[in-house]
């Protein structure tokens, strides 16, 4: 590829509007354009990154037997009906009709279409088990899209779903695709990568695994303990709440004007936030109803937790009408509409002695005791693990909290989709059962966005030579001057001949201008061709990584060529 045909520009500026090192360095080496919020065109560079690292993906899949398939952006929603999360997803999900009538969905993940491709296909026990994969465009409407590629609203991602007859099976297959994980991240250059528990949230299923890259730049929070190899997202990790505080006393209603907020509650009674019971109001996706969350008044409620135990989205309530019954900033647990749903978290279990709101304006609920006065209240895990908490695991306290990516994500899904979906197979017994399945994604663009945020210096990324955009970059200096051009074209030819993926700057611009530029394409090697090293009768080889600067004689084409491929050939084996 000459430089001088490129579509795209670079750019000295940084973009004002990207604050992360992968949206900045992907704006200005001309890699991505934005389109709209969250969504990108990519230029010839980015897209070479991208082909590579679904090659790398197909390399890993179809060694451990995944057969690669291709699945629709547009379902109708029919086939989300049948597994019941039509209803269960919120506006993340864009829904459409068409113009028969046709209700239909862009799809954010592929477990339907997945199950619709082989359910029929598949009768008896011997035909497992499989995995097919794709990779894929998708679509969700994220809410707050940034970090470039990072989060984005449309995407392309690696999807796969294996099909058991046992949960063995299952977890055999599942080892396999942990390891498999590990090799892809080795092999694109990210080698510090966390396998840590995860939220199966919308997708269902007992058991997940998301792969974390750990930068600043993480959105994710992921929990860990100095003690022990414990390490999971914080939407995972279990809260571990100590037993709780105080007397029982009579209940006595207290007046609290204009006190909405637990600080406020606190300072006006002298009391510490773990003696107040806290009331969080939503609003369910699935049919607008309400619910009240309880928990106590120093933690908060993990909303991830929340979702999965109602089984569906929730939205915060801050403001609502009074025939609601509600009144917002007074909510409590005693004298409530007893049609209205509400959760309890279990740091309230056993509390006695607790404030809370009196559903009354202006007024508060003092000496609330949960098994005198709530006896039916039932107690789940809804709170936020907190930096410094007790691990779930070894049960010591210093529970840390750190940024993190997540780059991928496989789960043991079980029989969620084929049962709902009506997928069943003749067992040896010749009787019918359900398949259990496993689901395995790696988002392509975030992979790339991560790598550029693990390789990169103050001038731009320094791709891995498994996913740059070319292996070679030819910077002809001056290439008017006597030599210049004719040599470098020659090597070009002699580059492009022998395989060696060659980015070729032949533009009429200064040595600063080309070297800036060459910089943000972050080719792993790059040849350097002037009146200066002509002179010496050489070209210089300099890597990106400032690592390496050595002269290469130009007598033998052929011979420099044999030695850019052996410099080559190193880097992939490194």
């Amino acid at each position: 590829m000459r430089v001088s045909s490129l579509v795209g520009s670079r750019k000295k500026e940084t973009p004002v509007d990207c604050q992360t090192t992968n949206h900045i360095y992907a704006v200005r080496g001309g890699y991505i354009r934005n389109v709209a919020a969250g969504i990108f065109s990519l230029y010839n560079p980015m897209r070479r990154v991208v082909l590579k690292i679904e090659n790398i993906l197909r390399e890993e899949m179809d060694r451990i037997g995944g057969q690669e398939v291709l699945l629709p952006v547009v379902m109708p929603a029919s086939l989300w009906m049948e597994s019941g999360r039509y209803d269960a997803i919120g506006s993340e999900m864009l829904r459409f009709t068409d113009r028969t009538g046709a209700k239909n969905v862009l799809g954010m993940t592929h477990e339907e279409a997945a199950v619709h491709l082989v359910r029929d296909t598949v009768p008896s026990y011997q035909n497992y088990p499989f995995m097919i994969y794709q990779i894929q465009t998708k679509f969700r409407d994220e809410p707050r899209s940034r970090g470039g590629l990072v989060r984005v609203r449309e995407f392309t991602m690696k999807d796969g779903y294996s099909f058991h007859t046992s949960w063995e099976d299952l977890n055999d297959y599942y080892q396999m695709c942990l390891e498999a994980y590990s090799r892809i991240y080795k092999r694109v250059g990210l080698a510090k990568v966390a396998a840590v528990k995860g939220d199966s949230g919308m997708m269902g299923g007992s058991l997940s695994h998301e792969f974390m890259f750990l930068p600043e730049i993480g959105e994710d929070k992921i929990m860990q303990c100095p003690h022990c190899d414990f390490i999971a997202n914080l939407e995972a990790t279990e809260m571990v709440v100590e037993k709780a505080i105080g007397e029982e006393t009579e209940i006595t209603k207290i007046h609290t004007p204009n006190i909405k907020t637990i600080q406020e509650l606190c300072d006006n009674l002298q009391t510490p936030e773990q003696s107040l019971m806290k009331a969080v109001v939503y609003k369910l996706e699935s049919d607008d109803s309400l619910v009240v969350a309880f928990i106590r008044g120093d933690l908060d409620v993990n909303e991830t937790k929340l979702r999965n135990h109602l089984k569906s989205g929730i939205l915060p309530v801050e403001h609502i009408g009074a025939e609601s019954g509600l009144v917002m900033g007074f909510v409590g647990a005693i004298g409530l509409d007893k049609g209205l749903k509400c959760v309890f978290d279990r740091s309230l279990e056993g509390g006695a002695g607790l404030i809370g709101g009196a559903n009354e304006t202006d007024y508060h609920i003092c000496g609330i005791s949960m098994t005198r006065d709530l006896p039916n209240a039932e107690f789940i895990d809804i709170a936020q693990a907190v930096h410094g908490g007790t691990c779930p695991q070894c049960k010591q306290k210093g529970l840390t909290a750190t940024n993190g990516v997540e780059i991928g994500n496989i789960f043991q899904l079980g029989d969620k989709y084929t049962k709902s979906m009506g997928m069943q197979y003749l067992d040896s017994n010749g009787e019918l059962q359900h398949p259990t399945m496993g689901c395995y994604g790696i988002g392509v663009g975030r992979l790339a966005a991560c790598i550029c945020e693990a390789h990169h210096d103050e001038y731009g990324p320094i791709w891995p030579i498994s996913v740059a955009p070319w292996q070679v970059e030819l910077c002809a200096l001056n290439i008017n001057a006597e030599g210049v051009r004719k040599t470098a074209e020659t090597i070009y030819t002699a580059f492009t001949e022998a395989g060696i993926e060659t980015l070729y700057d032949d533009r009429e611009v200064s040595a600063g201008v080309m070297f800036s530029d060459a910089d943000l394409f972050g080719c792993p090697l790059r040849i350097v061709i002037s009146p200066k090293t002509l002179a010496r009768g050489c070209v210089e080889l300099i890597s990106r990584d400032k690592t390496l600067k050595i002269d290469l004689q130009t007598e033998d084409t052929g011979v420099l060529t044999e030695e850019i491929k052996g410099r080559i050939e190193a880097l992939i084996k490194i």
